[in-house]
Protein backbone atom coordinates (compact mmCIF):
# COMPACT_ATOMS: atom_id res chain seq x y z
CA UNK A 1 0.00 0.00 0.00
CA UNK A 2 2.58 2.62 1.04
CA UNK A 3 3.78 3.03 -2.70
CA UNK A 4 1.15 5.97 -4.08
CA UNK A 5 1.09 7.17 -6.99
CA UNK A 6 3.48 10.21 -7.36
CA UNK A 7 1.43 13.04 -8.84
CA UNK A 8 -0.65 12.60 -5.58
CA UNK A 9 1.78 12.84 -3.51
CA UNK A 10 3.53 16.12 -4.64
CA UNK A 11 0.09 17.62 -5.79
CA UNK A 12 -0.52 16.81 -2.07
CA UNK A 13 2.73 18.78 -1.20
CA UNK A 14 2.19 21.86 -3.00
CA UNK A 15 -1.42 22.44 -2.08
CA UNK A 16 -0.32 22.35 1.46
CA UNK A 17 3.07 24.56 1.30
CA UNK A 18 5.69 21.56 2.02
CA UNK A 19 8.71 19.83 0.49
CA UNK A 20 9.17 16.25 -0.71
CA UNK A 21 12.60 14.91 -0.12
CA UNK A 22 13.97 13.07 -3.21
CA UNK A 23 17.25 11.38 -1.17
CA UNK A 24 19.29 9.90 -4.27
CA UNK A 25 20.80 6.38 -3.18
CA UNK A 26 23.61 4.62 -4.02
CA UNK A 27 23.17 1.47 -1.75
CA UNK A 28 21.42 -1.02 0.62
CA UNK A 29 22.37 0.48 3.48
CA UNK A 30 21.31 4.68 1.88
CA UNK A 31 17.85 3.01 1.11
CA UNK A 32 17.61 1.62 5.05
CA UNK A 33 18.67 4.74 6.42
CA UNK A 34 16.12 7.30 4.23
CA UNK A 35 13.33 4.72 5.05
CA UNK A 36 14.20 5.14 9.09
CA UNK A 37 14.16 8.66 9.16
CA UNK A 38 10.72 8.79 6.89
CA UNK A 39 8.98 6.31 9.34
CA UNK A 40 10.22 8.35 12.30
CA UNK A 41 9.07 11.38 10.86
CA UNK A 42 5.44 10.17 9.57
CA UNK A 43 6.63 11.43 6.30
CA UNK A 44 6.31 10.84 2.51
CA UNK A 45 9.59 10.05 0.95
CA UNK A 46 10.98 9.68 -2.66
CA UNK A 47 13.64 7.21 -3.47
CA UNK A 48 15.67 8.51 -6.11
CA UNK A 49 17.89 6.74 -8.27
CA UNK A 50 20.31 8.63 -10.55
CA UNK A 51 21.58 7.42 -13.72
CA UNK A 52 24.38 9.83 -13.12
CA UNK A 53 25.04 6.96 -10.40
CA UNK A 54 24.57 3.78 -11.95
CA UNK A 55 28.51 3.04 -12.18
CA UNK A 56 28.34 2.55 -8.09
CA UNK A 57 25.55 0.18 -8.47
CA UNK A 58 23.75 -2.02 -10.23
CA UNK A 59 20.37 -0.61 -11.25
CA UNK A 60 18.85 -4.05 -12.08
CA UNK A 61 19.91 -6.10 -8.73
CA UNK A 62 18.70 -2.67 -6.69
CA UNK A 63 15.93 -2.08 -7.88
CA UNK A 64 14.41 -5.36 -6.35
CA UNK A 65 15.22 -4.47 -2.65
CA UNK A 66 14.16 -0.77 -3.33
CA UNK A 67 10.61 -1.52 -4.77
CA UNK A 68 10.35 -4.31 -1.72
CA UNK A 69 11.63 -1.65 0.75
CA UNK A 70 9.01 0.95 -0.40
CA UNK A 71 6.31 -1.79 -0.51
CA UNK A 72 6.59 -2.92 3.70
CA UNK A 73 6.89 1.09 4.52
CA UNK A 74 4.25 2.20 6.76
CA UNK A 75 4.24 5.93 5.08
CA UNK A 76 3.90 6.96 1.71
CA UNK A 77 6.76 6.10 -0.75
CA UNK A 78 7.32 7.22 -4.38
CA UNK A 79 10.53 5.67 -6.81
CA UNK A 80 11.86 8.03 -8.78
CA UNK A 81 14.59 7.56 -12.02
CA UNK A 82 16.57 10.57 -11.59
CA UNK A 83 19.03 12.16 -14.37
CA UNK A 84 17.69 9.81 -16.92
CA UNK A 85 19.39 10.25 -20.69
CA UNK A 86 17.12 9.40 -22.84
CA UNK A 87 13.94 7.89 -23.34
CA UNK A 88 15.49 4.30 -23.46
CA UNK A 89 16.33 4.80 -19.90
CA UNK A 90 12.88 6.25 -18.64
CA UNK A 91 10.91 2.84 -20.55
CA UNK A 92 13.71 0.74 -18.73
CA UNK A 93 13.43 2.74 -15.33
CA UNK A 94 9.48 1.82 -15.37
CA UNK A 95 9.72 -1.65 -16.43
CA UNK A 96 12.43 -1.94 -13.19
CA UNK A 97 9.48 -0.55 -10.56
CA UNK A 98 9.53 3.13 -11.03
CA UNK A 99 6.91 4.78 -10.83
CA UNK A 100 7.81 8.87 -11.63
CA UNK A 101 10.93 9.35 -13.97
CA UNK A 102 13.18 12.60 -14.99
CA UNK A 103 14.55 13.39 -18.49
CA UNK A 104 17.25 15.54 -18.15
CA UNK A 105 17.48 17.35 -21.89
CA UNK A 106 18.43 20.45 -19.82
CA UNK A 107 22.06 21.14 -21.73
CA UNK A 108 20.60 20.82 -24.77
CA UNK A 109 18.75 24.06 -27.14
CA UNK A 110 14.94 24.69 -26.07
CA UNK A 111 13.72 22.96 -28.68
CA UNK A 112 16.05 19.71 -28.80
CA UNK A 113 14.71 19.44 -25.15
CA UNK A 114 11.29 19.78 -25.74
CA UNK A 115 11.22 17.37 -28.10
CA UNK A 116 13.10 14.83 -26.08
CA UNK A 117 10.66 15.24 -22.56
CA UNK A 118 7.55 15.28 -24.87
CA UNK A 119 8.59 11.98 -26.63
CA UNK A 120 9.14 10.64 -22.52
CA UNK A 121 6.04 12.15 -21.30
CA UNK A 122 4.07 10.34 -24.06
CA UNK A 123 5.08 7.04 -23.75
CA UNK A 124 5.07 7.55 -19.72
CA UNK A 125 1.56 9.20 -19.64
CA UNK A 126 0.19 5.93 -21.49
CA UNK A 127 1.67 3.95 -18.40
CA UNK A 128 0.35 6.23 -15.73
CA UNK A 129 3.65 7.35 -14.66
CA UNK A 130 4.79 11.20 -13.96
CA UNK A 131 7.44 12.86 -15.88
CA UNK A 132 9.87 15.58 -13.86
CA UNK A 133 11.62 17.95 -16.81
CA UNK A 134 14.50 20.14 -16.50
CA UNK A 135 14.93 23.27 -18.06
CA UNK A 136 18.18 25.66 -17.59
CA UNK A 137 21.25 24.28 -15.81
CA UNK A 138 21.95 23.31 -12.59
CA UNK A 139 26.05 23.22 -13.09
CA UNK A 140 28.51 21.06 -10.41
CA UNK A 141 30.84 22.92 -8.15
CA UNK A 142 32.32 20.26 -5.44
CA UNK A 143 31.88 16.67 -4.53
CA UNK A 144 30.99 13.56 -6.40
CA UNK A 145 28.47 15.06 -8.32
CA UNK A 146 30.50 17.89 -9.57
CA UNK A 147 32.30 16.38 -12.88
CA UNK A 148 28.71 15.20 -13.67
CA UNK A 149 27.31 18.43 -14.46
CA UNK A 150 30.20 20.58 -16.06
CA UNK A 151 29.71 24.06 -17.25
CA UNK A 152 28.26 27.49 -16.29
CA UNK A 153 24.46 28.02 -14.43
CA UNK A 154 21.49 28.65 -16.99
CA UNK A 155 18.89 30.58 -15.12
CA UNK A 156 15.33 29.00 -15.75
CA UNK A 157 13.37 31.70 -17.63
CA UNK A 158 9.34 32.54 -16.99
CA UNK A 159 8.65 32.83 -20.65
CA UNK A 160 10.62 29.46 -21.32
CA UNK A 161 9.41 27.62 -18.58
CA UNK A 162 5.64 28.44 -19.91
CA UNK A 163 6.02 27.02 -23.20
CA UNK A 164 7.83 24.07 -22.24
CA UNK A 165 5.24 22.91 -19.45
CA UNK A 166 2.90 23.23 -22.24
CA UNK A 167 4.49 21.81 -25.14
CA UNK A 168 5.96 18.65 -23.11
CA UNK A 169 3.16 17.90 -20.43
CA UNK A 170 5.52 17.33 -17.82
CA UNK A 171 4.69 17.07 -14.12
CA UNK A 172 6.90 18.91 -12.59
CA UNK A 173 9.59 21.24 -13.49
CA UNK A 174 13.17 20.98 -12.14
CA UNK A 175 14.25 24.85 -12.64
CA UNK A 176 17.30 26.60 -12.08
CA UNK A 177 17.89 29.93 -9.70
CA UNK A 178 21.44 29.43 -8.06
CA UNK A 179 21.48 25.94 -6.64
CA UNK A 180 24.25 23.70 -8.08
CA UNK A 181 24.92 20.08 -7.47
CA UNK A 182 27.77 19.34 -5.35
CA UNK A 183 28.99 21.55 -2.36
CA UNK A 184 28.67 25.11 -2.65
CA UNK A 185 31.68 27.64 -2.75
CA UNK A 186 30.90 30.51 -1.05
CA UNK A 187 27.57 31.44 0.21
CA UNK A 188 25.04 30.60 -2.63
CA UNK A 189 22.53 33.28 -4.07
CA UNK A 190 19.19 32.68 -5.07
CA UNK A 191 17.65 34.39 -7.37
CA UNK A 192 13.63 34.32 -5.48
CA UNK A 193 11.96 36.74 -7.21
CA UNK A 194 12.69 34.68 -10.59
CA UNK A 195 11.30 31.81 -8.36
CA UNK A 196 8.05 33.54 -7.44
CA UNK A 197 7.53 34.54 -10.84
CA UNK A 198 7.75 30.79 -12.46
CA UNK A 199 5.12 29.66 -9.31
CA UNK A 200 2.92 31.94 -10.77
CA UNK A 201 3.06 31.30 -14.18
CA UNK A 202 2.66 27.59 -13.98
CA UNK A 203 1.06 26.48 -10.98
CA UNK A 204 2.38 23.04 -10.50
CA UNK A 205 5.00 21.31 -8.41
CA UNK A 206 9.00 22.93 -8.88
CA UNK A 207 11.99 20.64 -7.95
CA UNK A 208 14.92 22.23 -6.86
CA UNK A 209 18.26 19.64 -8.00
CA UNK A 210 21.63 20.87 -5.61
CA UNK A 211 19.51 21.13 -1.87
CA UNK A 212 23.34 20.99 -0.38
CA UNK A 213 24.90 23.87 1.22
CA UNK A 214 21.67 26.03 1.54
CA UNK A 215 20.91 27.78 4.72
CA UNK A 216 17.28 27.09 6.45
CA UNK A 217 16.04 30.23 5.74
CA UNK A 218 16.41 29.41 1.95
CA UNK A 219 14.88 26.52 2.44
CA UNK A 220 11.97 27.67 3.98
CA UNK A 221 12.15 30.61 1.01
CA UNK A 222 12.02 27.90 -1.90
CA UNK A 223 9.04 26.18 -0.14
CA UNK A 224 7.38 29.32 -0.05
CA UNK A 225 7.62 29.97 -3.64
CA UNK A 226 6.06 26.86 -5.08
CA UNK A 227 9.14 23.83 -4.82
CA UNK A 228 7.58 20.69 -3.46
CA UNK A 229 10.42 18.48 -4.27
CA UNK A 230 14.44 18.47 -3.18
CA UNK A 231 17.08 16.30 -4.77
CA UNK A 232 19.59 15.77 -1.93
CA UNK A 233 22.57 13.41 -1.80
CA UNK A 234 26.09 15.26 -1.48
CA UNK A 235 25.31 16.21 2.36
CA UNK A 236 24.32 11.96 2.76
CA UNK A 237 27.43 10.84 1.30
CA UNK A 238 29.33 13.56 3.03
CA UNK A 239 28.20 11.80 6.50
CA UNK A 240 28.51 8.61 5.62
CA UNK A 241 31.80 9.24 4.05
CA UNK A 242 33.01 10.83 7.35
CA UNK A 243 31.77 8.21 9.86
CA UNK A 244 33.60 6.10 7.76
CA UNK A 245 36.58 8.27 8.37
CA UNK A 246 36.03 7.56 11.80
CA UNK A 247 36.12 4.39 11.94
CA UNK A 248 38.98 3.80 10.17
CA UNK A 249 40.95 6.72 12.47
CA UNK A 250 40.02 3.41 15.40
CA UNK A 251 43.60 1.64 14.48
CA UNK A 252 41.10 -1.82 15.69
CA UNK A 253 38.53 -1.36 13.28
CA UNK A 254 40.06 -2.90 10.03
CA UNK A 255 37.13 -5.14 8.61
CA UNK A 256 34.35 -4.09 6.02
CA UNK A 257 31.84 -4.30 8.73
CA UNK A 258 33.67 -2.35 11.45
CA UNK A 259 34.54 0.90 8.90
CA UNK A 260 30.31 0.92 8.35
CA UNK A 261 29.23 0.79 11.50
CA UNK A 262 27.46 3.65 12.05
CA UNK A 263 26.88 4.90 8.70
CA UNK A 264 23.14 4.02 8.14
CA UNK A 265 22.41 6.23 11.11
CA UNK A 266 24.38 8.74 9.76
CA UNK A 267 22.67 9.34 6.65
CA UNK A 268 19.26 8.95 8.68
CA UNK A 269 20.37 11.98 11.04
CA UNK A 270 20.60 14.01 8.08
CA UNK A 271 17.18 12.75 6.13
CA UNK A 272 15.50 13.55 9.04
CA UNK A 273 16.72 16.66 9.36
CA UNK A 274 15.66 17.51 6.26
CA UNK A 275 12.34 15.98 6.64
CA UNK A 276 11.49 18.18 9.50
CA UNK A 277 13.03 21.57 7.70
CA UNK A 278 11.03 21.08 4.74
CA UNK A 279 7.81 20.26 6.66
CA UNK A 280 6.93 17.04 5.64
CA UNK A 281 6.94 15.67 8.69
CA UNK A 282 3.97 13.67 10.33
CA UNK A 283 2.28 14.07 7.01
CA UNK A 284 1.89 10.51 6.40
CA UNK A 285 -1.69 9.41 7.05
CA UNK A 286 -3.01 12.68 5.46
CA UNK A 287 -1.20 11.62 2.41
CA UNK A 288 -2.19 8.29 2.58
CA UNK A 289 -5.41 9.08 2.85
CA UNK A 290 -5.57 11.06 -0.54
CA UNK A 291 -3.07 9.34 -2.37
CA UNK A 292 -3.90 6.80 -5.40
CA UNK A 293 -2.28 3.68 -4.32
CA UNK A 294 0.70 2.41 -6.60
CA UNK A 295 -0.60 -1.25 -7.71
CA UNK A 296 0.39 -3.40 -10.36
CA UNK A 297 -2.13 -5.19 -13.00
CA UNK A 298 -1.53 -9.24 -14.18
CA UNK A 299 -2.64 -9.77 -17.53
CA UNK A 300 -3.43 -13.55 -17.65
CA UNK A 301 -4.04 -15.40 -20.40
CA UNK A 302 -4.87 -18.95 -20.82
CA UNK A 303 -5.43 -20.53 -24.67
CA UNK A 304 -5.21 -23.87 -26.20
CA UNK A 305 -2.94 -23.96 -29.15
CA UNK A 306 -3.65 -25.60 -32.62
CA UNK A 307 -1.68 -26.69 -35.34
CA UNK A 308 1.33 -26.45 -33.39
CA UNK A 309 3.32 -28.97 -31.37
CA UNK A 310 5.82 -28.19 -28.32
CA UNK A 311 8.52 -26.46 -30.12
CA UNK A 312 6.26 -24.22 -31.74
CA UNK A 313 4.90 -24.27 -28.65
CA UNK A 314 8.17 -22.56 -26.89
CA UNK A 315 8.99 -20.22 -30.53
CA UNK A 316 5.52 -18.21 -29.94
CA UNK A 317 6.44 -18.17 -26.55
CA UNK A 318 10.04 -17.14 -27.07
CA UNK A 319 8.82 -14.79 -29.68
CA UNK A 320 6.14 -13.05 -27.25
CA UNK A 321 8.97 -12.92 -24.55
CA UNK A 322 11.08 -10.82 -26.78
CA UNK A 323 8.43 -8.83 -28.44
CA UNK A 324 5.68 -8.18 -26.04
CA UNK A 325 8.04 -7.63 -23.20
CA UNK A 326 9.95 -4.56 -24.79
CA UNK A 327 6.54 -2.90 -24.91
CA UNK A 328 6.53 0.24 -21.99
CA UNK A 329 5.04 -0.48 -19.09
CA UNK A 330 4.94 -4.25 -19.31
CA UNK A 331 7.16 -5.71 -16.75
CA UNK A 332 7.56 -8.70 -17.27
CA UNK A 333 6.28 -12.00 -19.25
CA UNK A 334 6.05 -14.79 -18.04
CA UNK A 335 4.88 -18.27 -20.13
CA UNK A 336 3.84 -22.02 -18.60
CA UNK A 337 2.32 -24.92 -19.16
CA UNK A 338 -0.50 -26.88 -16.90
CA UNK A 339 0.94 -29.33 -14.88
CA UNK A 340 -2.36 -31.54 -14.66
CA UNK A 341 -2.91 -33.46 -17.90
CA UNK A 342 -6.34 -33.22 -19.23
CA UNK A 343 -6.34 -29.22 -17.90
CA UNK A 344 -9.34 -27.18 -19.56
CA UNK A 345 -6.56 -24.96 -21.06
CA UNK A 346 -2.93 -26.02 -21.54
CA UNK A 347 -0.95 -23.07 -21.90
CA UNK A 348 -0.62 -19.78 -20.42
CA UNK A 349 0.62 -16.30 -20.49
CA UNK A 350 1.22 -14.27 -17.47
CA UNK A 351 2.64 -10.42 -18.26
CA UNK A 352 3.08 -7.82 -15.66
CA UNK A 353 1.98 -3.90 -16.17
CA UNK A 354 3.19 -1.14 -14.02
CA UNK A 355 -0.27 0.10 -13.63
CA UNK A 356 -3.79 -0.22 -14.90
CA UNK A 357 -3.11 2.68 -17.54
CA UNK A 358 -1.13 0.32 -19.44
CA UNK A 359 -4.31 -2.07 -20.17
CA UNK A 360 -5.25 0.53 -22.89
CA UNK A 361 -1.67 1.69 -23.92
CA UNK A 362 -0.62 -2.03 -24.37
CA UNK A 363 -3.53 -2.95 -26.33
CA UNK A 364 -2.96 -0.20 -28.80
CA UNK A 365 0.86 -0.94 -29.18
CA UNK A 366 1.60 -1.65 -32.82
CA UNK A 367 3.98 -4.38 -31.47
CA UNK A 368 1.07 -6.11 -29.42
CA UNK A 369 -1.43 -5.72 -32.17
CA UNK A 370 1.17 -7.00 -34.76
CA UNK A 371 2.01 -9.65 -32.67
CA UNK A 372 -1.32 -11.34 -31.31
CA UNK A 373 -2.97 -10.20 -35.20
CA UNK A 374 -0.29 -12.38 -37.26
CA UNK A 375 1.05 -14.75 -34.53
CA UNK A 376 -0.75 -15.58 -31.63
CA UNK A 377 -4.66 -15.47 -32.27
CA UNK A 378 -4.55 -17.28 -35.08
CA UNK A 379 -3.05 -20.31 -33.23
CA UNK A 380 -5.41 -19.90 -30.01
CA UNK A 381 -8.40 -19.60 -30.85
CA UNK A 382 -9.34 -21.57 -27.92
CA UNK A 383 -8.46 -18.72 -25.02
CA UNK A 384 -9.76 -16.81 -21.93
CA UNK A 385 -8.21 -13.34 -21.02
CA UNK A 386 -8.16 -11.77 -17.45
CA UNK A 387 -6.78 -8.05 -16.01
CA UNK A 388 -6.11 -8.76 -12.45
CA UNK A 389 -4.90 -5.46 -10.49
CA UNK A 390 -3.15 -6.65 -7.31
CA UNK A 391 -4.80 -5.75 -3.86
CA UNK A 392 -2.30 -7.28 -1.62
CA UNK A 393 1.25 -6.94 -0.68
Amino acid sequence: MPLVDMNDMLRHAYEEGYAVGAFDLVSVDFLQAILDAAERCRAPVILSLAESHFEYFDFDLLMPAVEAAARRATVPVAIHLDHGGSLDSAVHGIRMGCNGVMVDASHEPLEENIARTRAVVEMAHACGVAVEGELGYVPGVEGEDAERHPGQIAYTTVEEARRYVQETGVDFLAVSVGTVHGRMKGVPRLDLDRLAEIDEALHLPLVIHGGTGLSDEQFRALIARGVTKINYYTALADAAGARIRDNAADQGRRGYTALVDGVREAIAAEVERCIRLWGSADRADELLARARPWRPVHHVILFNAEGLDEAGVEALFAEGRRVLGAIPGVRHVRTGRALREGARYRYAWLIGFAHPAVVDSYREHPAHVAFADGRFRPVAPDRVSVDFGETTD
